[in-house]
């Protein structure tokens, strides 16, 4: 891991727009930054929630393990996402693994200025409720097409990702080409199956390999596959 503490300048987070002088200033103050290395693990389940995480920049993978040790992706996030913010919320021990997909660089945000901010900034928490809200509406798209064909599982995955994350150009829309077997856990596929069902949707010219990026030209195409 390398790490990296310091006092912060001004963050321009989605979630931290149109607050007001002096909680912007808190937050200025308050937040500080730690880098990690692919792989690291920066959250461990079980832990308290003693801060709030903002991705500043990088992406993570939200994972934990079933009974019978089997390892679960419930999420994949990047930049301008928080995480920690229910276990904060409650004091609860956190619920999830989160893990460095590439270098990532986290602002971290102390539990007291995160709850000062809900309870006396009405934006942050509206802001805050769009984000909560719109993960929930994901879940349950996702839930919808579990039973789907395998096609149908993995689309759905890229969607996901694309939807909530995607950069978008005039070319399309693109993401960080994640390794297989991270998006055969997000959509509950084999390594195997994801590599062949990939490989199909670039003969249609559904997806395109951009470098280190994948690029979908119309997600609008992606989504007659669910029949959205």
């Amino acid at each position: 891991m390398t790490l990296q503490q310091r006092a912060s300048h001004k963050y321009n987070l989605e979630i931290f727009q149109k607050l007001s002088a002096d909680a912007t200033e808190k937050v200025t103050n308050t937040m500080t930054e730690r880098a990690y290395e692919t792989g690291h693990t920066v959250l461990f389940q079980n832990d308290w929630g003693q801060s709030v995480y903002f991705i500043l920049e990088g992406w993570v993978k939200i994972r934990m393990f079933r009974s019978d040790g089997h390892e679960v992706t419930l999420n994949i996030l990047g930049p301008d996402e928080i995480v920690g913010e229910m276990a904060a919320l409650d004091q609860s021990p956190r619920s999830t693994d989160v893990i460095a997909l590439t270098a990532i660089r986290l602002g971290i945000l102390p539990r007291e200025v995160y709850i000062h901010l809900l309870n006396h900034e009405p934006q942050f928490s509206q802001n805050l409720l769009i984000v909560m809200s719109r993960r929930l509406r994901q879940a349950n798209q996702r839930l919808m097409v579990r039973e789907s064909n395998s096609e149908c599982r993995l689309v759905d995955a890229l969607l996901f990702i694309a939807e909530g994350q995607g950069r978008t150009s005039r070319d399309g829309v693109t993401i960080p080409a994640f390794p297989h077997r991270e998006l055969a856990a997000l959509s509950g596929l084999a390594r195997e199956t994801v590599t062949r069902i990939l490989s199909g949707l670039e003969s249609r010219g559904l997806i395109e390999k951009a470098g280190k990026q994948l690029r979908f030209p119309s997600l609008d195409n992606l989504e007659k596959l669910l029949g959205l």
